[in-house]
């Protein structure tokens, strides 16, 4: 962890920022925004990042990943009062913002909206954009928490809107400290409330020295998302999972028949949210490249051990299971998809189609190298297998033919 401390806010006193760096690069932030009595008021720590698509000009789309850009400040950070309600004010580069708002009623505080603003005329980050400039996007939120109490939010939070994907998690917020004591009762998003209490893993943790103990195959669920009344999103697949969390690794087969399903399909990208007692969330995260075709983008996990403890990782610059929009990826064979050194699934038995699902069923699927070379070999040893037989057979009339001329011969 790297810490920082910056210069004061005006009128709020000094505002701590610690810098995590973990296994996707994204802003791990932690504030604590004092008054000018010393006392906090207001607390926040959370990660995120942001997604951009935009036209070049050669008039095609590119998409990038605004992450990690240095030197962090505050200015215009402030507790609140009267008449302006709390707000968050981060500034990571010139052009580029973020902000929070936050207000008060009788019984509750509300995070009431968020924004982020970009420069396209930054050439590093937007290369070849059509459109130089700074661009801002606005979110209403009016999310509502109980005074004095801190807001929570692990699971992984989506917004989209104008070509722009925000992506926040890890999330601990509270406004309107009272007494300048940040607050030990939680209030949970609806995500988190489907998991509160650390349940028992029975999954065999080897010792540090040993590799784990191989498991069998996992058996393969089907899981879908609906838009409304129709099927936007089919997946069906045996989910393995390899975790090293402190030397210890670990091998847990995901059972779909305890397993539910949930997520959003949007016009480019599209999440796939499994959950269950011991799993808080495993997300699969879709985007579509160059308008015609769709791979997996981005896996965001967090999961109970057998310790009780939360294992959480997130990696949101993959690229598996590619495949044209319009149709479905498909691998009967065993694939790993490594999301971090600490954390690998291995898929069996896997079919995915993440947009254009008609009539809630597959399109023709496109398969993966390991199948393809499979069915290859077959035909290729079926017809090798009759060249040599048609050799077998040539020679064997050649040599015959012999036999009877030089038969004839001697007569």
């Amino acid at each position: 962890m790297v810490c920082f401390r910056l210069f004061p806010v005006p009128g709020s006193g000094l505002v701590l920022v610690c810098l995590v760096l973990g296994a996707v690069r994204s802003y791990a932030l932690e504030l604590n925004l004092t008054d000018s009595g010393k006392a906090t008021c207001l607390y926040a720590k959370w990660q995120m990042n942001f997604t951009v698509r935009y036209e070049t000009t050669n008039k095609t789309y590119k998409t990038v990943t605004i992450s990690d850009r240095g030197t962090v400040t505050y200015n215009g950070s402030i507790c609140g009062d009267d008449q302006n309600g709390p707000k968050i004010a981060v500034q990571f580069g010139p052009g580029f913002s973020w902000i929070a708002n936050f207000s008060k009623a009788a019984s509750t505080y509300s995070i009431d909206s968020i924004s982020f603003s970009y420069n396209t005329g930054d050439n590093t980050t937007f290369p070849d954009a059509e459109d130089k400039g700074i661009l801002t996007v606005d979110e209403l939120l009016a999310i509502k928490i109980p005074l004095n109490d801190l807001f929570r939010c692990n699971s992984l939070s989506t917004l989209e809107k104008n070509d722009v994907v925000q992506h926040y998690w890890d999330v601990l917020v509270q406004a309107f400290v009272q007494n300048g004591t940040v607050s030990t009762n939680e209030f949970l998003c609806d995500e988190d409330k489907t998991s509160t209490v650390a349940p028992t893993i029975h999954t065999t943790v080897p010792s540090p020295t040993t590799t784990p103990t191989p498991k069998e195959k996992p058996e393969a669920g089907t899981y879908s998302v609906n838009n409304g009344n129709d099927t936007c999103l089919l997946a069906t697949m045996g989910l393995q999972l390899n975790i090293t969390q402190d030397k210890v690794a670990s091998v847990i087969n995901i059972n779909p028949n305890t397993t539910h399903s949930t997520g959003s399909c949007r016009s480019h990208t599209a999440l796939l949210r499994l959950n269950s007692s011991t799993i808080k969330y495993l997300d699969f995260v879709f985007a579509v490249k160059n308008e015609n075709r769709f791979y997996l983008k981005e896996v965001n996990v967090s999961m109970y051990l057998v310790n009780g403890s939360v294992f959480s990782i997130a990696n949101n610059n993959l690229s598996y299971w590619d495949a044209p929009l319009g149709s479905s990826y498909m691998c009967n064979k065993e694939q790993t998809v490594s999301v971090s050194g600490a954390f690998q699934i291995n898929t069996f038995d896997l079919r995915v189609q993440p947009f254009n699902v008609t009539q809630g069923k597959y399109s023709t699927a496109e398969e993966c190298s390991a199948d393809s070379d499979l069915n290859f070999l077959i035909p290729v040893a079926v017809g090798v297998a009759l060249g040599f037989l048609i050799i077998v057979v040539f020679i064997s009339y050649m040599i015959g033919r012999r036999k009877s001329r030089t038969g004839y011969q001697s007569v």
